[in-house]
């Protein structure tokens, strides 16, 4: 259930004039990566040039909402207020499945916590309809 904007207690992401069209997309449950036109190369964060081949040329190339855990840490001190009630918070990287070389962040909407993940653990990406005009891509076990 979302909330209006001032109503919600977490930091958000400011999109950019590169990073409006990856929150656009997750807005409509859907999840795209950059994909240099030149070499391939998926990108994310979302930017202008290609690291590889350093062409301006992208699509939004929609890919499957799974991934694997490749690292993680756990909070144990609410880095800010807005999180205090779901401590201790699993910060989770992950290895999308369809997208070499992208990696995420974020955190576990299922409640999964610290003792039961693994590296290599299957998860799918979910989103999160945090607030009336912000959709946060999250983790789920799969």
């Amino acid at each position: 259930m979302s909330v209006p904007q001032a109503a919600y207690k977490k930091p958000v992401p400011r999109p950019t004039g590169d990073t409006a069209p990856f929150w656009a997309f997750c807005k409509k449950h859907e999840l795209r990566f950059q994909r240099c036109r030149g070499c391939g190369t998926f990108r994310h964060y979302p930017r202008p040039l290609c690291n590889k081949c350093w062409s301006f040329e992208f699509d939004w190339v929609p890919v499957a909402p799974r991934g694997r855990v490749f690292t993680w840490v756990t909070a144990h001190r609410a880095f800010q207020p807005g999180f205090a009630e779901e401590l201790p918070l699993p910060i989770v990287v992950i290895d999308v499945d369809e997208a070499p070389g992208v990696r995420m962040m974020g955190n576990f909407m299922d409640g999964t916590k610290d003792g039961e993940l693994t590296v290599g653990m299957p998860v799918k990406i979910v989103f999160d309809d945090v607030t009336d005009e912000l959709t946060l891509p999250k983790f789920a076990k799969a």
